[in-house]
């Protein structure tokens, strides 16, 4: 019986609770069994996401923290002006 290669890719569980893999294997491979096995993985020192608190304070820290007086934010173009959609 001929194997296909091992093919080992990484990906993220969604929100939803739902992982979604797309995995090119060739044409040549087209109609054959696999066996997808899920294993968790262990990262050293990963720290769990963070709460709708921790974000908010994080953001909150982080606001107006460039103190470099060089850095100047581009200028953005001008406002398109557009008719009312809700007249």
């Amino acid at each position: 019986m001929q194997t296909t290669p091992l093919i080992e890719v990484q990906s993220r569980i969604g929100p939803d609770g739902v992982l979604s893999l797309t995995i090119p294997v060739g044409s040549e491979n087209a109609n054959r069994e696999v066996t997808v096995t899920i294993a968790g993985v262990n990262r050293q020192g990963a720290r769990p996401p963070m709460t709708q608190q921790e974000w908010e304070e994080f953001v909150r820290q982080t606001a107006g923290s460039i103190d470099d007086p060089t850095f100047v934010r581009p200028p953005q173009g001008e406002f398109e002006e557009r008719e009312n959609p809700f007249p």
